[in-house]
């Protein structure tokens, strides 16, 4: 357990400069996200109320918190394997409430607007972003924050 905390918290940071263009993507991609979850209850509470999620007003908004704090934290490079981990969590969680009963047609959130709307094609089009963030959460936990975080500053290696 005491190695997954030093990996958590001391991520490695001799990686590339360039890692910094995908903390701007993801990290933008979240706080905008996380936004959105406050501004718009279609994208925040009723979203969750739709979803079946417990505590809908609770949860929108701690996700949205936690989109906005960690995305913010992703853009700076500071606690890189935390917050890529909380995502990635969330992604697999996102996928798994929203897209497997969009392929059944069942979904209780409005179907997309055009076709595809439900089925293989559908959930391969609106997973576009669950994907991306996800395996940009991945490389991130594998190659760390890069030189240019916050976390390489407060972690260099002596």
């Amino acid at each position: 357990m005491s190695k997954f905390f030093h990996w958590l918290f001391n991520p490695y940071t001799e990686g590339y400069s360039s890692i910094a263009l995908i903390r701007l993507f993801a990290g933008l991609t979240f706080v905008g996200e996380g936004i959105l979850k406050f501004i718009f209850p279609s994208m925040g509470v009723m979203r969750f109320t739709l979803l079946g999620f417990p505590l809908p007003e609770l949860t929108a908004y701690s996700i949205g918190l936690l989109e906005i704090v960690g995305g913010i934290c992703l853009l700076l490079g500071l606690f890189n394997n935390l917050f890529a981990l909380l995502f990635a969590g969330e992604m697999i969680v996102a996928f798994l409430t929203t897209k497997i009963t969009m392929y059944l047609g069942t979904s209780p959130l409005p179907l997309p607007p055009v076709p595809p709307q439900t089925g293989f094609w559908a959930v391969v089009h609106e997973s576009r972003d669950d994907y991306t963030l996800f395996f940009s959460m991945i490389f991130l936990m594998i190659v760390g924050p890069g030189k240019l975080a916050l976390d390489a500053f407060f972690f260099k290696k002596h």
